[in-house]
């Protein structure tokens, strides 16, 4: 027994056997998950397909519909024999922009896992198409004074307004993807009569200029009391924001500061212009209503294009006339203000200098470029005015300035600034 003890050379066989079957369990679950991982990568590549497909017509399937063309897109893509376990699960939603995720997994036999009791390794990979998560606000300002009336500018605008409204409208995929601001101008603008009882409209100058006899109204005197008229006798129009003499300080009629019953400068003051334009209409989407508009716009009155584009942008923040709607957080949005005029400007609440008006309205420009929002502008020169350096430094970059010397082209510009923001929609 003393000699078997020193004799250890049948060990050897035995530590070999066992290093030989540990190095065979490496090398054949290297074998087996290599195999998994080119598995893993078809199948992503035919999920990929499979989402893409679907997103082409998802919309308008049934639950069912789509879980049967999914399945059918898959197996047309996805060549693995001896997989097993597969499962395909469509999803299609419109909330936050609209997608298609398609789930796929599948199992994949081992060879040499099962000696260590793994049979098979179990796959899965997930696609995503997204579309539709982009959003547009439009703020259309657009010349409504007495020069539009020449040379057929005023119909050409009615017309090229409506078309850009049907080509925004088509863009959209669902209600709230597409908003549209209108505001008309001339010296005021209409912020509507109905707002008669508003904390935001200041009533100081409205109320020394309509004013009633309580007695005998003889030519401009009055034998009795003068007061104030009934403020719903006011036909909506509103004056420039700031001082009664000159501009406040503050800037108000070149931002959009929301107006404060206490500080009188940030309110609307109201003006009973003889030559009020259509009302402004805020945020929409009714569609019919904005085309209604449109086609009751009517040329009046001086050039102020300055109180035109602030609104204009209030009616994209909201505040005073406008209440815009909230921004989801799960779109990116794009804002534009189109600004439409004719002439030069005339006349404001303090000045009637073309200069003084401009440099406001170069204020408002570079304020609203500030924010991000983009600007184009549009100069319709049809009695050879030249082009204007206040429009054109008013744009956002020298491609959304357009200057045209014909009524027609007011027709062609929308068409082609509608095509670009429609693009810009689906692009995002």
């Amino acid at each position: 027994m003393e000699r078997f003890r020193p004799a250890q050379g049948g060990n050897v066989a035995i530590t070999f056997a066992l290093v030989a079957l540990s190095l065979v369990g490496l090398v054949g679950s290297a074998i087996d998950y290599s195999r998994a991982n080119s598995v893993k990568a078809d199948l992503q590549a035919a999920l990929d397909a499979t989402a893409l497909m679907l997103s082409k017509e998802a919309a308008a399937d049934t639950a069912n519909q789509l879980q049967t063309n999914a399945t059918a897109y898959f197996t047309a893509n996805f060549n693995r024999p001896g997989t097993t376990g597969l499962t395909i699960t469509p999803t299609y939603t419109t909330s936050g922009g609209t997608q298609v995720v398609v789930n796929g997994s599948v199992s994949v036999p081992t060879d040499f896992l099962g000696i260590v009791g793994i049979n098979t390794i179990a796959v899965s990979s997930s696609s995503t198409v997204k579309w539709g998560s982009s959003r547009l606000r439009v703020a259309l300002v657009l010349d409504n004074t007495g020069s539009m009336a020449d040379s057929g500018k005023i119909q050409a605008l009615q017309t090229a307004t409506k078309n850009l409204l049907s080509q925004l409208q088509s863009a959209a995929s669902t209600n709230g993807d597409v908003y549209v601001s209108i505001v008309p101008f001339v010296k005021d603008v209409n912020v509507g009569a109905s707002n008669y009882n508003a904390s935001w409209i200041d009533w100081t100058d409205w109320n020394s200029a309509n004013t009633v006899c309580s007695g005998v109204q003889f030519g401009s005197y009055c034998f009795g009391t003068q007061t104030a008229a009934n403020h719903n006798t006011w036909n909506g129009c509103v004056m420039d924001r700031g001082g009664q003499t000159v501009p406040d300080p503050a800037n108000y009629d070149t931002n959009v500061v929301a107006p404060a019953a206490s500080t009188k400068a940030t309110l609307f003051p109201a003006e009973q212009y003889s030559s009020c334009p259509q009302a402004a209409m805020g945020l929409s989407y009714n569609w019919s209503a904005m085309t209604t508009l449109v086609n009751n716009m009517s040329p009046n009155g001086n050039t102020n294009q300055a109180i035109g584009l602030a609104l204009g942008w209030m009616s994209l923040t909201g505040g005073g006339p406008f209440t815009a709607p909230a921004m989801d957080p799960n779109y990116t949005y794009s804002q534009i203000i189109i600004l439409l005029t004719d002439g030069l400007n005339t006349q404001d609440r303090w000045y009637s200098q073309q200069s003084q008006i401009d440099a406001r309205q170069t204020m408002t420009c570079n304020n609203i470029k500030a924010t991000g929002i983009t600007l184009y502008t549009v100069e319709v020169s049809t009695d050879g005015t030249p082009v204007s350096p206040l429009l054109q430094q008013c744009a956002s970059d020298s491609s959304k300035f357009f200057y045209l010397t014909s009524s027609n082209q007011i027709v062609s510009t929308f068409n082609t600034i509608g095509t670009n923001l429609s693009n810009l929609y689906v692009s995002k």
